[in-house]
């Protein structure tokens, strides 16, 4: 990120698409013709991970840091690839077009994956799959296994598989795998599919010259492969439930802080393994994508730990991270790593410190900027700095017209009246927050795709502390327009993003 450059925040569940959520198929490419028509260089995405409903399936909460979600399997591309005909999609749901029904989506998609693995199954084998399977094996082993038995339990959570089984006894693991062997395969098929997918769709973003940010999590939730797999890693108690578990003091989002769930990690012990598992996990996702947002990134320096029994966030403490010397050795294996850290909430010195040796570029948020004195307001176009992402909001703010609207208090509004220096209207508050940012200092800038197209607040991603109703905006594909392409370019051109 040397020099201006501008980009668009849209997850792939948004895009448009016709089997009820977004995915890696052809409105995935059009998107992409959308980035390059409008002068744009990065498309920033959330988590590929999987989901589940029973945590209102958000991409922060997985059961795995390295497999991809298969709801984002594109059917025309399982079509085009021979693995579905053209009749077993035909008869589609009514979908509703602006939102994801997460449970007849996956519904719908998980027949079109059975009627897909058992072509599969019935042809020979397919060289490209087993050279999949033994290059992520790692990891993949492990997931599918676990996949497996979390269906063969109805959901179960590990800790509560019988003992052999939450112990890992190889015996126990043996026999479970030639059971299930079946479903084992069929897990290792979409996961294969996945990746296939995300390889022609990641080449096509840099043969547009379009470069994709992703999205690293700190934690991995407790009912996971990872913690089900290296429970030493992990703050866990005698019976392997979590003992101290994450989340962050009251702040801007909650009065009572946000209770995160997942294990904290024993970084006494991974210091000692030389940080291995977060090695393979970093080089993977570099794999990925040519960028990466480490979200969360101050709990490498510090983080806030409560004890599992607390019901809310406040009684927790600040406990010392790994700090210079993980990314020393982070640095080791991957010089250079193009890390952007996610720098929000309570910052103290000691977070910028580590930033700033490294080089990483941290995150100004324009909805935060008019909320105290401008003067000294670091989130104020005229306090950044070039070596920052500057967003006009994420997926956890309100949009930039939802906020006008709804958040922003009469001396808010005031200051920013103030600060562009002329009358404008609530229908025009978006282009003037793009406009803010894009004549910022700032190297690089990302618009959530709400904001470019001026959505309310009904169109905000992510509302934190609330667990139903998250996660299921959708772009349509009429809203992505040869003039508003022709708008965006224009001030990408002015302000010298191109």
């Amino acid at each position: 990120m040397k020099r201006r450059r501008s980009g668009i925040l849209l997850h792939l569940t948004s895009l448009p698409s016709a089997f009820g959520i977004g995915d890696m198929g052809p409105s995935a490419y059009r998107f992409v013709d959308f980035l390059a028509e409008s002068g744009q260089t990065y498309w920033q995405i959330l988590p590929l991970n999987p989901t589940d409903s029973l945590h209102g399936n958000s991409p922060y909460h997985s059961s795995s840091a390295f497999a991809f979600n298969p709801l984002l399997i594109s059917p025309e591309a399982l079509i085009q690839e021979g693995w579905l005909l053209q009749e077993d999609v035909e008869t589609l749901e009514e979908f509703p077009p602006r939102k994801i029904d997460y449970k007849s989506v996956t519904a719908y998609r998980n027949r079109l994956f059975d009627r897909a693995f058992e072509r599969f199954k019935s042809r020979n084998r397919v060289e490209e799959y087993d050279q999949f399977c033994s290059a992520n094996a790692f990891w993949l082993d492990d997931f599918v296994l676990f996949s497996a038995l979390k269906s063969h339990f109805h959901g179960q959570a590990w800790t509560e598989w019988p003992d052999e089984l939450r112990d890992r006894h190889p015996d126990a693991l043996q026999s479970m795998r030639k059971i299930l062997r079946k479903e084992i395969e069929k897990e290792a098929f979409l996961q294969f599919l996945c990746f296939r997918q995300w390889g022609h769709l990641k080449d096509y973003c840099n043969g547009k010259q379009i470069q994709i940010i992703g999205d690293v999590p700190i934690y991995v939730v407790h009912d996971s492969a990872a913690v089900w797999v290296y429970p030493e890693l992990f703050e866990l108690d005698g019976g392997k439930r979590a003992l101290k578990v994450a989340g962050v003091p009251p702040d801007y989002f909650s009065e009572t802080g946000q209770l995160w769930g997942p294990p904290v990690y024993r970084w006494d012990i991974l210091r000692k393994e030389g940080y291995h598992w977060w090695v393979q996990r970093i080089g993977h996702n570099l794999k990925l994508f040519d960028f990466l947002r480490i979200d969360h990134f101050r709990g490498f320096v510090g983080y806030w730990q409560v004890h599992a029994s607390e019901k809310n966030a406040i009684n927790g403490e600040w406990v010392k991270g790994p700090g210079e010397d993980f990314f020393d050795v982070i640095l080791s294996h991957f010089p250079d790593a193009p890390i952007i850290a996610e720098d929000l909430g309570l910052i103290t010195p000691d977070v910028h410190e580590v930033m700033n040796r490294f080089g990483f570029p941290g995150m100004k948020v324009l909805l935060f900027a008019f909320g105290q004195d401008l003067p000294t307001n670091p989130y104020a176009p005229h306090n950044h700095i070039e070596n920052c992402v500057v967003y006009t909001g994420t997926h956890d703010n309100n949009t930039a017209k939802g906020w006008f609207e709804e958040e922003a208090s009469p001396e808010e509004r005031r200051r920013l009246l103030s600060y562009i220096g002329r009358e404008f209207t609530g229908e025009e508050i978006h282009w003037e927050l793009i406009r803010l940012a894009m004549m910022s200092v700032a190297r690089t800038v990302i618009i959530p795709m709400q904001d470019v197209l001026g959505l309310d607040g009904n169109a905000r991603m992510n509302r934190p502390g609330k667990k139903a109703g998250n996660w299921q905006w959708r772009l349509l594909e009429k809203e992505l327009t040869s003039s508003l392409a022709e708008r965006l370019s224009e001030m990408t051109h002015i302000y010298g993003r191109v």
